[in-house]
């Protein structure tokens, strides 16, 4: 069996239970050469704030440095919250980006915080920001283009250098724009499947051709657990699970210990952290390659973004390794 659509991975940069951020960015860079070396079309990183599982805050810092220690993978933002930055800058980072590695760069981006409300607030957001992120577009565009909608301002770097654009959602608002403006839509299934098949069925018949894309393209994210054998799979995702319910539930910044970690899992809290995983590719390659293949049909998807959620940066690497052994990245 092998999947007829390119296969991406959304590396999230996670801190291991035992790990350090060294060890996660270093794993990042890990991850990317192995992800080049097996063929895998790009690499993705997110921007979250005050995560203390999630490495990938600097998001254009960490793709400069992991493109440094790369030749030919495309990399990228999966995604900028541009509500959280002015596009002038957003185009100056990733315009220097493209400049100094040309043709590798691309930058998705959402509107969400990324973030709770403190941080929102350390990050001198204001909450109105996401609801002018349609013009926010548009004008990041302008600047990555040259034809900037600002009269005497232009990114340098960043003009001309025509950095692709990808809308981020999980709702009909992200298909609804990436539609309208002719730009590939990519669904945040890995953690928020409920509108899947709705976001995905608008973005394709309300699909404008634009001078980046003629035709709609849809990547869809994925959990990916590949492991050598199914109880080393599952016993994986039960540390994952752990660690995404200190993150959803944590008290005030104090860390859950594991007894109320148990206790929270028992409770109807845990469904909000069992759906995230609705969409997961668990086991060994003979059960992880079918299951994506399904996916992909049931999503309409013209590439998988897998989302490798391994508990440490070496079950990582196995699971990419091994996915690629089955599913052929092209």
């Amino acid at each position: 069996m092998a999947l007829t659509v390119p296969l991406s991975i959304l590396d999230l940069a996670s801190i291991g239970p035992d790990e350090t951020v060294r060890d996660s960015l270093e794993g990042s860079v890990r991850l990317a050469q192995r992800a080049e070396e097996l063929g895998y079309t790009r690499v993705w990183y997110a921007e979250h704030h005050n995560m203390a599982s999630i490495a990938s805050s600097a998001t254009a810092v960490l793709i400069a440095h992991v493109a440094a220690h790369t030749e030919r993978i495309r990399l990228g933002a999966g995604g900028i919250m541009l509500p959280n930055h002015s596009p002038i800058v957003i185009a100056e980072q990733f315009g220097t980006l493209a400049e100094l590695h040309p043709g590798r760069i691309d930058l998705g981006l959402g509107r969400a915080p990324g973030s709770d409300t403190n941080t929102m607030r350390a990050l001198r957001r204001d909450p109105s920001a996401a609801d002018t992120f349609p013009q926010d577009v548009q004008e990041l565009q302008g600047f990555l283009s040259g034809e900037t909608r600002i009269p005497g301002v232009q990114a340098v770097p960043g003009s001309g250098t025509n950095v692709p654009l990808y809308i981020l959602g999980s709702s009909l608002f992200g298909a609804q724009l990436a539609a309208a403006l002719g730009l590939p839509y990519a669904f945040a299934s890995h953690f928020a499947p409920t509108m899947l098949e709705e976001a995905v069925r608008v973005y394709r018949e309300r699909f404008e051709p634009s001078a980046q894309l003629e035709e709609p393209y849809v990547i869809a994210g994925v959990n990916v657990i590949a492991a050598d054998t199914e109880d080393e799979a599952r016993r994986q995702l039960e540390v994952r699970r752990r660690t995404v319910a200190r993150v959803l539930f944590n008290r005030g910044g104090r860390r859950l210990d594991d007894d109320e970690v148990e206790a929270l899992l028992r409770t109807p809290h845990a469904r909000q952290l069992e759906q995230m995983f609705t969409y997961t590719a668990l086991g060994t390659p003979e059960t992880v390659g079918p299951y994506l293949d399904e996916f992909r049909a049931h999503a309409e998807a013209d590439e998988l973004i897998v989302a490798h959620q391994g508990d440490s940066v070496a079950a990582r690497l196995r699971s990419l390794e091994l996915l690629a052994g089955v599913a052929a990245p092209t």
